[in-house]
């Protein structure tokens, strides 16, 4: 059979070393590059792309950062040529069993001492939505975590925390202290009027019901503002 040049090479037609598949079970995960491991993933590619192809197009469509292309919804995926409805949802999937993997309970519960400790256990709810998230982390006498909930969730520009509702979820688990946490999709550090305001409400309330507020962190993907941090409790 004459091969066509002019057409790409498909992986059917690679060195069987080279082949994602072959290549994992040959030389194990850390041989592949992220292209590759996606296109194991989603299986094939197109009549001109081989599926490595078509996974470099998805991360470029991502900036070639891992972070980013966990943010991309189904649809948002659908847009790279060469992916449909199946595959979009495939990836999608995988990327948050990694996430959840990443937080899976321990044995002992996590004893949060510092912001960056509270950042950890809340960045992979918060730092890839494209909407406003608030949530709780609530704390044991020596400050291990006891749960963790969301409290809201709202539009790109904000959502609404009522201090009564993070107030029950905090004695409905008998709480001795709390982290109040929200993401900025904008990307702005800053604490606004707004969450000051709301941060001095929460941190007078828990007064009198002998529940300590500790910190509000606001998460912008991999960074955060903590107003502990900052003097500002």
């Amino acid at each position: 059979m004459k091969i066509d040049e002019s057409k790409p090479l498909t992986i059917k037609r690679w060195p069987p070393e080279d082949r994602p598949r072959e290549k994992l079970s040959l030389k194990g995960t850390s041989a592949l590059s992220d292209a590759e491991l996606i296109a194991i993933l989603i299986g094939s590619g197109t009549a001109n792309l081989s599926a490595v192809d078509v996974s470099k197009k998805a991360l470029q469509h991502a900036g070639n950062n891992l972070h980013e292309l966990a943010k991309l919804s189904v649809k948002d995926l659908m847009k790279v040529k060469g992916i449909g409805e199946a595959k979009a949802i495939t990836i999608v999937a995988a990327l948050e069993l990694g996430r959840r993997r990443k937080e899976a309970d321990t044995k002992e519960k996590p004893r949060i001492s510092s912001s960056k400790e509270a950042f950890d256990q809340l960045a992979g709810d918060l730092m890839d939505l494209t909407h406003e998230e608030f949530w709780v982390l609530l704390l044991n006498r020596a400050h291990r975590v006891i749960k963790k909930k969301r409290v809201s969730e709202g539009g790109v520009s904000g959502t609404v925390a009522d201090p009564k509702i993070i107030f029950k979820m905090a004695l409905e688990e008998l709480a001795s202290g709390i982290i109040v946490a929200h993401n900025h999709p904008s990307g702005n550090l800053s604490a606004s009027q707004s969450d000051i305001d709301l941060t001095r409400k929460l941190k007078e309330a828990g007064k009198f019901l002998e529940i300590q507020l500790l910190d509000h962190v606001i998460i912008c993907g991999q960074k955060y503002f903590s107003f502990a941090d900052e003097g500002m409790m």
